[in-house]
Parts: C-alpha cells; sequence; structure tokens
C-alpha cells in the first residue's frame, strides 16, 4: 500500500470531523468512559440579546473553558466571576476535581488569577508580540 500527504487549505467540514471521530474513537478504546457534558451559560440582557456567556465541557474530571466572553456594557459587573462560579459548580456536580483554560496576554490572565487559577504553561511569541498562557485550579 502506497501512502500521499496533500494539503487542502480549505477542508471541507465532514472531512474535519471525519479525522476528529477517528482519533475519538482511539481515545475511547484507551479510556472509555471519558464523561463528557457540555457546559454552556449565556448573559443574557433586558431584551434577551447575547450580553455574554461560557462555553466549556466536562471531560476526564476537568472543567475545560474553552470560551468566557462579556460584552463592554456589561463588564466590571461581576458577571464573568459568576459565570466561572456557575460553570465550576456545574463541574464539581458531576465529578470534576480540576479545571483548565488558556488566555492570551491581551485578554484576561489576571482576572483568572484572582478566581484562583494558576499558569502551568506559557507559550511565549503567540501570535507574535504576545503570549498564550495555560491555567488551571483545583476544584
Amino acid at each position: 500500500m502506497t501512502y500521499r500527504i496533500e494539503h487542502n487549505p480549505n477542508p471541507d467540514p465532514s472531512d474535519v470531523e471525519r479525522l476528529r471521530a477517528s482519533l475519538s474513537r482511539y481515545n475511547r478504546s484507551k479510556i472509555p468512559d471519558r464523561g463528557y457534558l457540555p457546559v454552556h451559560l449565556t448573559l443574557l440582557d433586558e431584551r434577551n440579546g447575547l450580553a455574554g456567556g461560557l462555553s466549556g465541557y466536562v471531560a476526564y474530571g476537568w472543567l475545560f473553558v474553552d470560551t468566557l466572553w462579556i460584552a463592554e456594557t456589561a463588564r466590571s459587573r461581576g458577571f464573568g466571576r459568576e459565570l466561572m462560579q456557575q460553570a465550576e459548580e456545574i463541574a464539581r456536580t458531576h465529578g470534576a476535581h480540576y479545571a483548565w483554560l488558556d488566555t492570551f496576554s491581551f485578554q484576561a490572565r489576571g482576572f483568572y488569577e484572582k478566581l484562583g487559577y494558576r499558569v502551568f504553561a506559557e507559550l511565549e511569541d503567540f501570535p507574535p508580540g504576545h503570549s498564550r498562557y495555560f491555567l488551571r485550579k483545583e476544584l
């Protein structure tokens, strides 16, 4: 059998999903129950418009916070802290003992550190002139 590598800068979403599903099947063969639970919280304004939210998941006993965003008009009112606390409580309820996330140097490292998160890795010059920080917390 022969193989070749192709570069496709615009892959079909189904090809990407097929690749991810293949890796997921392999992972499940080694660790069958990851306990995956999506966590999605939405902050709405008085007109039910999106004012912020948090998206992530619980798996393998960890909460991963993928996205946390608060609209400019709603910032500095404690909503970010409240969203994080609610996500952590959901995670604890579902057996998680730890949480992790990443943020850029121009984003919210200090905010997360005030919530008890600690940097465990830094990717320097990503993007150029900045750093990407990876933080964790024991729940």
